[in-house]
């Protein structure tokens, strides 16, 4: 997979790079979501695929990327060690080319909720992205869990890029058994026996498993195409209900706008001013 610079105004996009017979463009786009488990999936016209892209576009999101054309020989991006560290990495090693271009944002005017059992997400105002997650599992090694982040000036970058995907071993076992994720191991996710966690080293940080339900709510806000100003909260949320706060907000016409950042509005956006000792935090 390679990542290029594009233009301003471009956007984010993926190109099938071994599909010839169809359209291997695929718009990084909300409204271009497919049903997908534990990941999320983007189509184009063709039914051209790519999936688990929440990583890489929290990567982008994260250090304030938004043009750019990734060039991918499969239908799946790799998930490499289950974080987004190494896409961080990669992007802060090879620097930012600044566009000629105002920072344009999604800014949200009043709020607006789904739920679905006893998940909830909600998008409300706020002067820049704060990301708010709750999270509960029968696992003693996780439990509850609850993290709150404004996501300006490399917060993405020095508290949550690192933080793995999780799993338990049984699901695992069970997935190996059915011929799913033959690829999954200890090696790319924190794995977990109830109490225990099997994964070497252990966890990165305690609260590892909310900070990356958080690295997830990230990519897939990413899909907006520009910068939120507004707070996102989650609680028991994923990839899907995310998305369908998405599709609620442009439902209505009152709960959004577009605007023109000024120059103390971009200095508060996600990956304003990230830089190489932001990712030293975490390397």
């Amino acid at each position: 997979m390679a990542v290029r610079p594009a233009s301003a105004e471009y956007g984010i996009w993926f190109r099938r790079t071994d599909v010839k017979d169809a359209d291997p463009l695929i718009p990084a786009r909300w409204d271009h979501a497919v049903a997908a488990q534990l990941c999320t999936k983007l189509a184009n016209a063709d039914g051209v695929t790519v999936g688990t892209v929440e990583h890489v576009m929290a990567a982008l999101a994260g250090c304030g990327i938004y043009n750019a054309l990734i060039e991918i020989d499969g239908p799946e991006v790799p998930v490499l060690d289950g974080s987004s560290a190494q896409y961080v990495s990669a992007f802060v090693n090879a620097g930012f080319q600044p566009l000629d271009a105002p920072s344009r944002a999604l800014q949200i005017l009043k709020p607006v909720e789904v739920r679905r059992d006893d998940a909830v997400a909600r998008l409300s105002p706020a002067e820049t992205l704060e990301i708010d997650f709750r999270i509960e599992f029968p696992i003693e090694a996780i439990g509850v869990q609850h993290k709150r982040l404004n996501m300006s000036n490399g917060s993405f970058v020095r508290e949550l890029c690192d933080s793995r995907t999780f799993c338990l071993q049984s699901d695992i076992e069970m997935m190996h058994a059915n011929g799913l994720a033959l690829g999954g191991s200890i090696d790319n996710a924190v794995v977990y026996d109830d109490a225990r966690v099997v994964s070497p080293g252990g966890l990165r940080h305690a609260d590892e498993a909310v900070r990356h339900k958080m690295l997830d709510a990230l990519g897939d806000l990413a899909l907006v195409g520009a910068p939120i100003l507004g707070r996102y909260e989650g609680n028991r949320a994923g990839h899907s209900l995310t998305n369908a706060l998405l599709h609620a907000v442009f439902a209505d016409p009152e709960a959004y706008r577009m605007v023109m950042c000024n120059s103390a509005t971009a200095q508060l956006l996600p990956g304003a001013g990230v830089k190489a000792t932001d990712l030293a935090v975490v390397a």
